[in-house]
């Protein structure tokens, strides 16, 4: 099959290293992706030059990694050009594009959430700050990459966040501190039937012990040893059918991979936040551990054929990925550096994010071109063994500045996680 993946992380090296074996297209991808696909330009924000270069390379299944281009309606017009894509429609990626819509679809399906309030005017912060301390937890209302969102008990912090936000011409939105560990559960949904893959937890902070600024993620392991038995399917009825049934309801069916952020309190799942598409890091640890060919199933779900699909097969274990940072980040990560490492060219240990290459594929150097650079792969019968592993890997990769946390999943292992 002729596949088109667009997007340039480590969450579109991991897709496309689930799907090697198909004739393989990235857009705009990076340099280590270049082993398994062919790598083109495309500007993301733009649905006619998806459309454009899907019709080039004759796709037959177009797979959108990231949000910029699903709010921006990509997967609308490849439906249009009767293209199969797999990714909702803009107005279904509205649960990302627009938290205050998502309140609103929970609202009407009864599912539990953080209580919230929308500002757009600093005129109304301290109104705010007053109601939602002395946790505040401030979000960017539209899209962040990730990096959208404050927790802190510095009212300061938090103004400053917000007035950072509202400067940028968006609103923002104060919400109640949801209490208990966090559970990321990824959702393939074609209109009312879900199928979820298997939990992940990954790690928002710069620095151990979930210390500094908040980044898109330092790493990630799956499947989570603490959730119950029934957890994921806890959330696919608390959380993931109402909301497909509330999508449908409104005329806007969801087609794609929902993204749950879920906290575990008291009262059970609630909903940190949704994202229309695969999340990342958690993709790179998840994809790895599946048995069932990706490509089958992400084109079920385009096709709306998704309940013609059998249970997903999946490796015995855990995995863990551990990311690579560039000197700088989140706040200004320097770029140019020189990486090296014997695993570099392994997508099934080494997954690019931030790279360019300098020199020809065969013999030239790999550079940082972004702050999230890399993420090491680990797999495992204990999750223990899968973290040792992701860290022997990412222990033979140099890039001068470069920072990794050091305490992936060690809670997790630590036996400090508890519902």
């Amino acid at each position: 099959m002729r596949i088109l993946v667009i997007g340039s992380g480590g969450r579109e090296h991991a897709l496309l290293h689930a799907m090697h074996g198909h004739e393989l297209t990235v857009a705009p991808g990076n340099a280590g992706m270049a082993r398994l696909a062919t790598v083109r330009p495309v500007d993301v924000a733009s649905p006619e030059a998806i459309v454009e270069l899907a019709r080039d390379v004759a796709a037959e299944l177009v797979v959108i990694g990231p949000e910029v281009p699903l709010v921006a309606g990509a997967a609308d017009a490849l439906a249009e050009a009767g293209i199969p894509v797999f990714g909702p429609t803009k107005a279904a990626a509205q649960l990302e594009g627009s938290k205050a819509f998502a309140k609103d679809v929970m609202a009407a399906a009864g599912v539990r959430t953080a209580a919230a309030t929308r500002v757009e005017s600093a005129d109304d912060l301290a109104a705010a700050l007053d109601e939602y301390g002395p946790r505040y937890v401030v979000k960017d209302d539209g899209l962040a990459g990730g990096k959208g969102v404050v927790v802190t008990e510095d009212r300061a912090e938090a103004r400053a966040h917000a007035e950072a936000v509202l400067n940028a011409g968006n609103p923002v939105l104060f919400e109640s501190f949801l209490e208990g560990p966090e559970v990321s559960l990824f959702c393939l949904v074609d209109g009312e039937t879900v199928v979820p893959l298997k939990p992940a937890q990954d790690h928002k902070r710069a620095y151990d012990n979930d210390e500094g600024p908040n980044t898109g993620g330092m790493g990630a392991y799956a499947p989570l040893p603490w959730l119950p038995e029934d957890g994921v399917q806890t959330i696919v009825d608390e959380i993931a059918h109402p909301v497909a049934a509330e999508m449908v309801r409104r005329g806007t069916p969801y087609q794609g991979l929902l993204y749950i952020g879920a906290a575990w309190g008291p009262e059970g799942p609630a909903v940190v936040e949704f994202n229309a598409r695969f999340g990342d890091p958690e993709t790179q640890a998840v994809l790895s551990l599946l048995e069932t060919p990706l490509a089958d199933v992400l084109l079920a779900v385009a096709e709306g054929r998704l309940g013609e699909v059998g249970p997903l097969e999946w490796k015995d274990g855990y995995a863990a990925l551990v990311v690579l940072a560039a000197e700088g980040y989140p706040q200004a990560a320097k770029t140019g550096g020189v990486i090296t490492g014997d695993a570099l060219d392994d997508a099934s240990k080494v997954l690019h994010a931030g790279t360019a290459l300098e020199g020809g594929l065969e013999g030239g150097n790999y550079l940082a071109s972004g702050g999230r650079v890399l993420g090491a792969v680990g797999h495992g019968a204990t999750l223990e063994e899968a973290v040792a592993d992701a860290y022997e890997v990412i222990g033979g990769i140099e890039l001068p500045g470069s920072f990794y946390r050091k305490d992936i999943a060690r809670p997790a292992i630590e036996g400090a996680i508890s519902l």
